[in-house]
């Protein structure tokens, strides 16, 4: 069976484990954890950024710094992962969906206008597939309602819109690093904060509502409970795990990117004659390759398809199921305007095998078995 997905591994993960074993500092906030807030602080252009135990506490973490309240409500698409939408939730907000594009499965910024009611507080735009959205038009919208703007940017580290990094357009970015992510540390993620106003009051509540990090910084003579916090320090383990990642960061984008590549010249022929739809990347965009999806004509011939896949030996995957349609989304939450394309879309999109190391002849393989699928 060719997997959907391999944990990224480049061989030297060990080594920087075993270096923070030995150096008696496992827990967070170690020198592995500061080494990575430093890379993606340079590399991205941050203003700053903290390791997180996952994206979702990243967004947990933007949420209380958002400081909803009951009543509050927040805008975001239905098509996302549960994370999105607890992080809003968290903080006693009500969900207002709102429809995604076809193209990119983003959140349409054309629509988000008219979802904004009095209690509006904050604008969650989630790039699908380390694909940007409409940034400007989103930005532009936040300031003339005096929206906050947080960045669900977990499929996003190492993209781009108009030159910029995803995750620091916003007010606050979110990376994960879970296992199914371009770099992983197992479970992780960051939350990357662009308005310096917000810095303190993060590390107060990443460290268990202390001011640990300002004791660190011999900034106080002592250390105490100052405000509401809870506990996002990844172990330093993870964050080692992590670090390696990082290092060979430009050898794990530009080998993706190749498969990602080889995917769209060997399906383009499909496309053309009608018969599937592949990914969309917006002029100023620039993607990860995160991952690789390819659009059957509807539920119907998803399934088949992927049954058909299954049976010659190749794991492909459906992805979520729209939020507004679930239990708790019908509980927490309400779709503004028309369902024009969200269950429509995400009833078509089925995900291909895309991991790091990925060989090309697994990709022609599986590109030859597609091909045979539509015959």
């Amino acid at each position: 069976m060719i997997p959907f997905n391999v944990p990224p591994c480049v061989g030297t993960e060990l080594q920087y484990i075993k270096e923070a074993i030995e150096s008696h500092k496992i827990c967070g906030d170690g020198a592995f954890t500061k080494k990575c807030n430093a890379w993606l602080e340079e590399r991205f252009g941050a203003q700053k950024v903290l390791l997180t135990t996952s994206g979702t506490t990243a967004l947990d973490m933007a949420a209380l710094l958002c400081e909803l309240k009951e009543g509050d409500e927040v805008i975001l698409p239905s098509y996302t992962f549960s994370s999105t939408a607890t992080s809003a939730v968290l903080g006693g907000a009500r969900l207002v969906f709102v429809d995604i594009r076809p193209d990119t499965m983003n959140i349409d910024e054309k629509k988000i206008e008219e979802a904004i009611t009095e209690r509006t507080r904050a604008i969650i735009a989630v790039h699908y597939a380390g694909v940007a959205c409409e940034m400007d038009t989103i930005m532009e919208i936040a300031r003339k309602y005096n929206l906050v703007v947080i960045e669900d940017a977990a499929q996003g580290v190492m993209s781009t819109y108009k030159g910029r990094a995803l995750g620091t357009i916003g007010d606050f970015g979110c990376y994960s690093f879970h296992e199914t992510k371009n770099y992983s540390m197992g479970e992780g993620g960051a939350l990357v904060i662009n308005n310096p106003e917000y810095n303190e009051r993060a590390e107060i509540l990443r460290e268990k509502g202390t001011n640990r990090s300002k004791f660190f910084r011999g900034q106080v003579d002592k250390y105490t409970w100052v405000d509401f916090g809870d506990s996002y320090l990844p172990s330093e383990l993870n964050a080692a795990y992590l670090w390696a990642q990082l290092c060979a960061a430009d050898e794990i984008n530009e080998n993706r990117m190749a498969s990602w590549n080889q995917y769209y010249q060997e399906l383009k022929g499909l496309e053309e004659s009608g018969r599937i739809e592949l990914p969309v990347i917006p002029e100023g965009c620039v993607h990860n390759a995160h991952m690789f999806y390819i659009k059957c004509r509807d539920l119907e011939e998803r399934t088949s398809f992927i049954s058909y896949m299954k049976e010659e030996g190749i794991l492909t995957v459906f992805h979520y199921i729209p939020l507004h349609s679930a239990p708790a989304g019908l509980k927490y939450g309400r779709f503004s305007g028309k369902d024009l394309y969200t269950t429509k879309e995400s009833e078509r999109l089925v995900r291909l095998p895309m991991y790091y190391g990925l060989e090309q002849e697994k990709i022609a393989f599986i590109c030859e078995k597609i091909r045979n699928f539509y015959r």
